[in-house]
């Protein structure tokens, strides 16, 4: 059992922090947060330098590397800054379900475009009824002749209003029973006539990262924009869940070290009746509960990302992994803000920005209580 990164894992790990370092000023960060918009011209150079797609196949765009180099990335950079890393990791949010299923066609189309940043991807699965339950569909298409004719809405959609095209799950044969059976995922175009999009609302955290309602009027796109084989859309989607669920993990890892570093800095500076307050023992404990915290989903992170490398498919893995990390995202970013007291609270101290983003790794990508239906179903399951 080796728990040390590769040379060249290592190398990946140093060139994300310090492009983060260089890159990701708290003046930029805080523009893009007062605006709610994306950061186009930093995941342009992010693309450049092949921090997006890493994980793409050579010949498609990406490096050839695995999800856990992936994982290292979006580390450091939610660990630079929670906003503007989550904003970048989830720019190709999706795109791997073409990487995994699409045709030749379909991947020399898209992927080289996501990494080269030409392209945003978009996954549409959360319907406004069904929320995490992706066992049932009211979006519908329909076959007619050598087209697809899509209808139905979406919701909570990330990159809904930034996207170049979707990866829509919907529903094409309303008779299939269980539902699942009769899904497929078809790749819609942005600009597609019938396709229209809906900013879902000010939100808590990660306010650089576009959340719509997507919604789909009788749009016909062309049948060859089936990726893989009718009827296993769902299937599809459950696998990149387990891909994409390490990622999310990543950005709470991310989110969480971010917020300690803050909070250790403060610590050791700020000082109370006369002493740091790092040298009270009440500040001591909290830092030794955060760190032992963050490295506790850091393995359980690395690991799941690792044994998804070995083409292996564990959701029990994978869903602990997310769980653990964003609960540990959002109580250190908590205590992060208790460190820091009043100043925590504030926006220019970075933490309370932190904490708002943290949150959000609970909910998407399945809740937590779905990850924890997950973790049990699979412990029955292999009992």
């Amino acid at each position: 059992m080796d728990f040390e990164l590769t040379t060249e894992q290592k190398d990946i790990q140093e060139a994300a922090r310090k492009f983060a370092k260089g890159e990701f000023t708290r003046e930029l960060a805080l523009r893009h947060e007062e605006e709610h918009s994306f950061p186009r011209e930093l995941w342009g150079k992010a693309c450049e330098l092949g921090f997006i797609g890493l994980h793409f196949p050579a010949d498609q765009g990406g490096a050839g590397l695995g999800i856990i180099e992936n994982a290292l990335v979006v580390e450091e950079f939610c660990r630079r800054d929670s906003g503007l890393g989550t904003a970048l990791a989830l720019s190709d949010f999706a795109s791997e379900i073409v990487m995994r299923h699409g045709s030749p066609e379909q991947k020399a189309k898209y992927l080289p475009a996501v990494a080269g940043g030409r392209m945003i991807s978009a996954g549409a699965f959360t319907e406004p009824n069904h929320g995490s339950d992706i066992t049932r569909m009211d979006t519908r298409a329909a076959r007619d002749g050598d087209s697809w004719v899509i209808n139905g809405t979406k919701m909570f959609i990330t990159n809904g209003q930034i996207a170049d095209f979707y990866i829509v799950l919907c529903q094409t044969d309303p008779d299939a029973d269980p539902s699942y059976r009769g899904m497929a995922t078809i790749i819609v175009d942005k600009g597609a006539e019938g396709l229209s999009t809906e900013d879902a609302g000010i939100k808590m955290g990660i306010k650089m990262t576009s959340t719509a309602e997507v919604i789909f009027d009788n749009v016909r796109v062309p049948a060859g924009n089936l990726i893989g084989k009718d009827g296993k859309g769902f299937y599809q989607v459950l696998e990149f869940f387990d891909e994409s669920r390490i990622e999310i993990a990543a950005t709470a890892l991310g989110i969480a070290a971010g917020a300690f570093d803050r909070a250790l800095d403060y610590a050791l500076q700020r000082e109370q009746f006369g002493r740091p307050l790092a040298k009270f023992q009440i500040t001591q404990h909290k830092l030794a509960d955060m760190a032992t915290a963050i490295e506790y989903a850091r393995l359980l992170t690395y690991k799941a990302a690792w044994n998804f490398d070995q083409c292996r498919i564990d959701p029990k893995l994978t869903s602990m992994a997310k769980y653990v990390a964003a609960r540990t995202a959002v109580s250190v970013a908590d205590e992060a803000i208790q460190i820091l007291g009043g100043y925590g609270y504030m926006t220019d101290y970075e933490v309370e920005r932190f904490y708002r983003d943290a949150k959000i790794a609970e909910i998407y990508e399945g809740t937590k209580e779905i990850q924890k239906n997950t973790i049990a179903g699979q412990l029955i399951k292999e009992r």
